[in-house]
């Protein structure tokens, strides 16, 4: 017979017992764990010393280390996740910021030339009188055909208010045309122009999320209203985003202050909120998004956040998806690793990140392709709800709520594009030098002649262009358009080419028409309702 006490005492030893053999199961497992790491860290030394040691060629430690480095980024396989060497940085920051010290030209290499392709409005290279389609011969005394296109960059570039010496060649003009810049900051506006289309409806075109992102809208929409405009399209087509913090607080230019804009949420940190802090600069004015494959990041952010609250209509095709966010880690020797730490989500809980997969040859492409969606395929997607009880789309990305897919090329300008894009860039810098021959003769109400048409072509075989007459001329629609286009940018710049090219553009012309149909905010989304529940042919 055994006594409590004996039971209370058997309970306690085999429960030590039980401890005992477990304890050595967790030691074995730290063990084990520890070993393979062990294992690990030596299968990459043994590597890597054989690299160092036998590789034919020659590899100092500085290069073992970065490649090692970069391999184990490129495996992570993130295309937003990368290593910056330091002139990468440098570039990474101009890009985001918008502001760069040089003198305001975009550059490429065209028939191993590097050769003007745009020059920026009120900088050193537009006050010079530097054109598109001169090519760079010369940087201070040095020659510098064969360079890449960043070697000549990076020469170019420097600390504002020094100076640098440029030798330009110029088509029709015997002799190099010497220019002495003075180094400034160029700004890149991400506000190229606003202005009023028929109706009084405001167009504005947002480029880029830049530093100024916020001041250039807001000046934007507050000098369309000043004229008068009754609702407002602000085109987002193309915007690949840009600083975090000008997207939100564009966003707020509309939204009430206390509403929320965007969430972040990451691995092993609590979600962030960011809400609007100001008075909206308007909160009930009429406002249509265009928005399509391109648009990403930043544009998403804004779309998704005025959606939710029922202050925009999206109009066109579903965005780019990228709702990821990068941080900046900066590391030794001037390097950064821009890694990718957290995922965007708008107000009403939707992923911006929209789900890719890596094909075999290093591509990331889409699991769902947006480019033939419809109402059917649009309702199969999960469904949230915005603050008024619409319904809004989730499965990554920013889904319109009116689909509006631009034109699309026939197919014989099809084929005619695809004949022409190997030559892209001779292409281009002969059309822009016959556009800028054009200029003087023609009004910005000009009527198109088919006989530039013809005229391009000979100067294009001229040039080396290999297209046949008999596709040039099938595709002589898009021909028309491409130089209609380049013309009146010459001419008379961007905003009179919008005008013009506004009974071509689908999309745009949707959103003029729908604002011309409701007055109010809540009667865009009625007739975009009344839209989606329509039968379809």
């Amino acid at each position: 017979m055994i006594t409590p006490k004996l039971k209370k005492m058997s309970r306690f030893r085999r429960h030590f017992i039980a401890a005992a053999l477990v304890l050595p199961l967790i030691a074995g497992a730290f063990v084990q764990q520890n070993q393979g790491s062990l294992e690990s860290a030596r299968l990459l030394e043994q590597v890597m010393q054989l690299v160092s040691n036998r590789f034919v060629d020659t590899l100092n430690d500085a290069q073992l280390y970065e490649k090692a480095a970069r391999g184990l980024v490129h495996e992570l396989n993130d295309p937003y996740t990368t290593l910056l060497s330091p002139r990468e940085l440098s570039n990474f920051n101009a890009q985001t910021g918008g502001r760069y010290g040089g003198i305001g030209m975009e550059i490429a290499e065209v028939n191993g030339f590097v050769t003007v392709q745009k020059v920026f409005p009120h900088t050193p290279a537009e006050g010079a009188g530097v054109q598109e389609g001169d090519r760079i011969a010369v940087i201070d005394t040095v020659q510098v055909r064969g360079w890449t296109v960043t070697q000549v960059s990076d020469a170019l570039k420097g600390t504002p208010g020094t100076r640098v010496s440029v030798q330009f060649q110029r088509p029709g003009v015997a002799e190099p045309i010497p220019v002495r810049f003075t180094r400034a900051i160029v700004h890149i506006p991400a506000v190229p122009y606003a202005i009023m289309l028929a109706n009084s409806y405001g167009y504005i075109p947002l480029l880029q999320f830049n530093e100024t992102a916020t001041k250039e809208l807001s000046e934007a929409v507050q000098r369309l209203l000043s004229q008068g405009a009754k609702g407002i399209i602000l085109d987002l087509r193309g915007n690949p985003g840009g600083i975090l913090d000008e997207a939100l607080t564009v966003s707020n230019l509309f939204l009430r202050e206390g509403q929320e804009v965007a969430s972040m949420r990451g691995r092993g940190t609590e979600p962030q909120t960011f809400v609007a802090r100001e008075q909206p600069l308007s909160a009930d004015l009429p406002l249509v998004i265009l928005q399509n494959g391109n648009s990403a990041s930043g544009s998403e952010i804004v779309a998704g956040a005025l959606q939710d609250h029922d202050r925009a209509l999206i109009v066109g095709t579903t965005s780019y998806g990228k709702g990821l966010v990068q941080t900046v880690y900066p590391l030794n020797g001037g390097y950064a690793l821009k890694m990718t730490t957290a995922k965007w989500f708008t107000p009403s809980g939707r992923s911006i990140q929209k789900e890719r997969r890596l094909m075999p040859n290093g591509e990331f492409v889409e699991v769902a392709p947006d480019s033939l969606e419809t109402e059917a395929t649009r309702r199969e997607k999960p469904q949230y709800r915005s603050d008024a009880g619409r319904i809004v789309y989730g499965g990554g990305a920013i889904t319109p709520d009116v689909i509006v897919r631009p034109d699309t090329l026939t197919t014989p300008e099809q084929r005619l594009v695809n004949a022409l894009a190997p030559q892209g860039q001779i292409f281009r810098t002969t059309l822009y030098d016959y556009a800028r021959e054009l200029k003087s003769q023609v009004t910005p109400d000009f009527v198109f002649q088919p006989a530039w048409r013809q005229e391009l072509y000979r100067r294009l075989t001229a040039a080396g262009v290999k297209v046949e007459p008999e596709p040039y001329n099938e595709g002589a629609t898009e021909i028309d358009r491409i130089l209609r286009d380049r013309i009146a940018v010459v001419a008379f710049g961007d905003s009179t080419a919008l005008r013009r090219s506004v009974s071509e553009d689908t999309q745009l012309l949707r959103a003029i028409e729908l604002l011309g149909r409701g007055r109010t905010q809540q009667d865009l989304f009625a007739i975009a309702r009344s839209l989606a529940a329509a039968p379809k042919d």
